[in-house]
């Protein structure tokens, strides 16, 4: 008889916010460990904390560990997260709002930025936050970049939701996150 998947905790984003993801049958997930995942917030990249034996349904699905090639893509979008924070810290002052940036998480998608600010979010923090993504957007998706971001690595890395293994790319084969 198959065991089904373990759940894990996952830890994401700057905060440390923890979902309860389940893992894929062939995985077996160690502390530590970076994933790759589909939560409520989207596609994003977390830390395995511990398994958890539970019966209340997962918040999220772990896709695959994270590869080589996934990690060039986060230390790109660190860059880009960086300067996330110095731009909106710098509209932020001019704008004379009493309001105060704490972070911001970039998912895995390369489209999405969370903001996370402490004081009132007004409609002139809303547009400057709308305003940061659209730039982020602009820069993160250059051409190779944008494609791995959107297609994955190939067909069923994973990247995308519902995508199945049909073949399996190489860095999945790798990963051993492909089921046959």
């Amino acid at each position: 008889m198959n065991q089904p998947a373990p759940h894990v905790l996952v830890r994401f984003g700057s905060f440390g916010t923890l979902f309860r993801c389940r893992s894929v049958a062939d995985f077996e997930p160690r502390r530590g460990q970076r994933v790759v995942c589909r939560t409520p917030r989207g596609l994003e990249i977390g830390e395995v904390t511990t398994t958890v034996s539970v019966a209340d349904e997962p918040e999220g699905t772990v896709v695959r560990r994270t590869t080589p090639e996934d990690e060039l893509l986060i230390d790109r979008l660190e860059k880009y997260r960086i300067r996330a924070v110095v731009r909106c810290q710098q509209l932020l002052a001019e704008s004379n709002t009493e309001t105060t940036l704490l972070e911001v998480d970039p998912l895995f998608d390369g489209k999405t930025l969370i903001f996370f600010f402490l004081g009132p979010i007004d409609d002139t923090v809303q547009e400057l936050s709308d305003r940061l993504t659209s730039e982020y957007e602009k820069k993160v998706h250059s051409k190779h970049f944008a494609k791995l971001l959107a297609e994955g690595c190939g067909p069923g890395c994973g990247s995308k939701e519902g995508s199945g293994c049909s073949g399996g790319c190489a860095v999945c084969v790798a990963a051993t996150a492909c089921q046959s």
